[in-house]
């Protein structure tokens, strides 16, 4: 038998001890041999069997370790993608390297350590073995500085050339933050021992904070404590401490602002820099950073008394944090500090002081001489809105066309341009678009044309590839529609196929009625009938899904001249659009959302969903029943739904707000669909009520922020469905399903953006739900919502009897939820009545 033969068989069984037996028992020509044989070999294996495919893996990567003849082909081999499915085999794989020359092998190690990646580590301990047996210099890398530092250990550190290289440059590594979290303990015990110096560990520590800012690593922070500094060491760093107070993270201003602390307390830190930490601390959002620099403030001044103007200033800027309880600390301690004011401290109080609460503004202004006046109030006008986004222009030519088709993804704009501009270039020049297409074609690339997939991006290639060689390229079944797609991806699915199916029988098509004219999805009714008009015109026959979108995308006021228009059409198509808009277009239903917990699916089971449920009448068409199943599947598509029936978002909601639901806590995108469904018209209830308050209760700042622009557009349109959100977000938050702080903080956006007034109706009609009755201890959130209120009203002006936060501030003591309530009370108090 020949060497291959005798590999081959074991390596079938995926045997991986034999075949290493055998590799290791193989002459140089016999790894010749094998050598030309493995890279076929590979790459004829199928997926069909998935773990007979996974086991043959491993003996045949160790094959090629040991058998390829150039350090770049083996390196290569190793990193073939088929091999990132198996475990690993750095052992067995640094054994057959060692049957290598250390040259060779050294070649080896700079090229592993070149193609590491920090989100792709494999063979980094191959790589590192072969570093430190041949000697060579480490390289550099930052991915193979990361993986040192993961591997670094306590008992091998004095002996490693790697630790010797590297640990100079620790704080040095770009992807520190990879590393070190879990390695803290390693690199502190290594300090105490004396194996990294102390001092420059210290610098390097605080160095890498400034360096990085907003982004710097709290786990540097720990390791900082961990040290724990003397006196000394801590004054020689204080201008640094100061600087880390403006914007480092919570973490690294807490670490700052307890070692400078620490230093003015033992008299030991410049007043310069006691002035410039205050003033940074006070600029500061956390609540938590702003109590601690209240404190530190009050003690410092009662330490020395010619501190008060330092300290008046910082208090004069936390008056600006709408926060009611750090607002009152600030004037307690402001009016303590009045008889020692100098005119610096004095004048930025009193500037300060205007924009506090009535009643604390009344208490500074009589301890500052009196005669403050209250700031007016700024009311920021809600932007302008249009129809959504501007369209894109149409494809200028067949090859600018066919380089918009190639890019992997497209939206759906882009989608609706694509089709619409295939079934334009295929009149006005087919014979240039063929040739444009023609790289695709010859030769043939059935991955881009993706005929197993499902997804509109492929189907529209398929419909360009029925243009070009209709009925060589790809069977008849390939362009069908997938039974398994739900209504809005039959929809969009659909249009490309059966523009694909006309090509295939020769027809063509004259032009698309379906393409948008409104960025919101909206096709203009005029356009609408002259596309028919061509239509009937060219004696060509509307194809059913293009009409059925084009119809479902006609807005609800039509014009009575399109109406009396439509009746002198004389097509099939043109007799079923007039019928639609002399009818009054799809039905609107009653959407009921239900709160369930998922039974089905192995990840989502137990997990809390909304599911819509929509009526559904008698004498609806069959081709839009589809339409009113909402989806209860993975779908990533949200962003295109609100275009397929803009005129209808309860129905498009109720699609849309399962997905939401499952991926609320999740990094989807799926709220930037928010945006879309609030240039709809029509009805708003409880389906669009659903969907908006996921977004606005979504885990992640950028999600939730897309909720805010779909209120602020609602409100700019007089669109917010106040009483629906309301009553939605009143039942999600008491049954736990959305966490009210993150609620309140698209309220607070929207009403600093201008939605104010629309802000305080959803407001208004939360609190009676929300608010804790007599005895309940109150929800998370619920004097947030408050503040929330009181901010909106401030602006807007309001006045109105709210008899629930009445209650809840005449209840005794210093809480929050009472401090809030009260405020609130207090600004939307009606005048009292004469009694005369």
């Amino acid at each position: 038998m020949s060497a291959w033969e005798r590999l081959v068989k074991p390596a079938k069984g995926g045997d991986v001890a034999r075949v290493f037996r055998l590799l290791l028992e193989l002459d140089a020509d016999d790894r010749k041999a094998v050598a030309a044989q493995l890279p076929r070999h590979l790459s004829g294996l199928r997926m069909e069997d998935w773990w007979s495919w996974r086991h043959q893996l491993r003996p045949l990567r160790l094959a090629g370790v040991a058998c390829l003849g150039g350090a770049a082909a083996v390196t290569a081999w190793l990193f073939r993608r088929e091999f990132q499915w198996v475990e690993s085999d750095d052992e067995r794989v640094i054994l057959l390297l060692r049957q290598r020359p250390a040259e060779w092998r050294a070649d080896v190690a700079r090229r592993i350590a070149g193609r590491l990646r920090l989100n792709d580590m494999r063979y980094w301990e191959v790589a590192a073995a072969l570093v430190r047996e041949t000697g060579i210099e480490p390289p550099d890398g930052d991915a193979f500085m990361v993986g040192w530092l993961r591997a670094l250990h306590l008992g091998t550190a004095a002996t490693d050339p790697l630790f010797t290289a590297f640990a100079p440059r620790l704080f040095e590594v770009d992807g520190l933050g990879e590393a070190l979290p879990a390695q803290v303990g390693t690199v502190a015990r290594l300090v105490e021992d004396g194996l990294l110096e102390r001092k420059p560990v210290i610098d390097g520590i605080v160095g890498r904070l400034l360096r990085d800012g907003p982004s710097a690593l709290s786990a540097l922070a720990v390791l900082h404590d961990r040290l724990d500094l003397d006196i000394d060491e801590s004054a020689e760093r204080a201008r640094d401490y100061t600087r880390l107070l403006p914007a480092g993270p919570v973490a690294v201003a807490d670490l700052a602002l307890a070692q400078l602390r620490r230093l003015e307390e033992a008299g030991r830190l410049e007043e310069e820099l006691f002035a410039e930490a205050m003033e940074a601390l006070a600029f500061r959002p956390e609540k938590k950073l702003l109590r601690a620099a209240l404190s530190w403030a009050g003690d410092a001044v009662l330490r020395d008394a010619r501190r008060a103007d330092v300290v008046l200033a910082a208090m004069s800027l936390i008056f600006a944090q709408d926060t009611l309880a750090l607002q009152e600390r600030a004037v307690r301690l402001v009016v303590k500090l009045a008889p020692r004011a100098g005119e610096a401290g004095r004048e930025a109080v009193r500037q300060a002081a205007a924009g506090l609460p009535e009643e604390l503004l009344e208490r500074v202004s009589a301890a500052y001489g009196g005669d403050i006046a209250a700031e007016e109030v700024i009311v920021t006008p809600l932007p302008a809105v249009g129809q959504g986004p501007a369209l894109p222009p149409p494809y200028a030519s067949p090859d600018q066309l066919v380089r918009a088709v190639s890019v992997p993804e497209v939206d759906p704009h882009t989608y609706e341009r694509l089709l619409a501009g295939l079934v334009e270039w295929s009149h006005r020049a087919p014979d240039a678009l063929r040739e444009a297409l023609r790289p695709w074609l010859e030769p043939f690339d059935s991955i881009f044309f993706g005929h197993n997939r499902e997804d509109p991006v492929h189907a529209v290639r398929r419909a360009f590839l029925a243009f070009a060689a209709p009925g060589d390229a790809l069977p008849k079944d390939a362009i069908r529609q997938p039974p398994t797609l739900g209504g809005f991806k039959r929809l969009y699915f659909g249009r490309a196929a059966e523009l694909a199916r006309s090509f295939e029988e020769g027809e063509g098509y004259p032009v698309l009625l379906a393409t948008p004219t409104e960025g919101s999805g909206h096709v203009d009714p005029g356009v609408l009938l002259d596309r028919l008009e061509l239509l009937e015109a060219a004696g060509a026959r509307a194809l059913p899904g293009d009409l059925v979108q084009a119809l479902l995308r006609l807005p609800r006021d039509l014009p009575d001249a399109c109406v009396r228009r439509a009746r002198r059409l004389t097509s099939e198509a043109g007799r079923t659009c007039a019928a639609w808009m002399r009818d009054g277009g799809a039905p609107d239903p009653r959407v009921t959302v239900h709160l369930r917990t998922e039974r089905n699916g192995y990840y989502l089971s137990g997990m809390p969903a909304l599911r819509p449920v929509l009526d559904v009448p008698d004498d609806l068409p069959e081709e839009l029943r589809p339409l009113y199943r909402p989806e209860a599947g993975y779908a990533f598509t949200l962003e295109w739904w609100p275009l397929a029936m803009p005129s209808h978002p309860e129905i498009v909601a109720a699609h849309m707000v399962w997905m939401m639901s499952i991926c609320i806590d999740s990094s989807e995108a799926q709220t930037q669909s928010l945006v879309g469904l609030a240039h709809a018209d029509g009805p708003l209830g409880s389906a669009v009520a659903h969907a908006l308050a996921c977004g606005m209760g979504h885990e992640n700042a950028a999600d939730r922020a897309a909720a805010t622009d779909a209120l602020l557009t609602l409100a700019a349109r007089g669109r917010v469905p106040a009483q629906a959100l309301a009553e939605t977000l009143t039942k999600l938050v008491a049954e736990g399903f959305l966490k009210l702080n993150r609620v309140v903080s698209v309220l607070d956006d929207a009403t600093q953006a201008g939605a104010h007034e629309a802000v305080w109706e959803v407001v208004v009609r939360l609190l009676p739900g929300l608010l804790p009755q007599e005895g309940e201890r109150p929800r998370a959130g619920a004097a947030d919502l408050l503040a929330a209120g009181a901010r909106a009203a401030r602006i807007a002006g309001v006045r109105a009897e709210l008899p629930d936060v009445a209650a809840v501030a005449a209840r005794k003591g210093p809480s929050r939820l009472v401090q809030e309530a009260r405020r609130l009370q207090h600004l939307v108090a009606l005048p009292k009545k004469s009694t005369l």
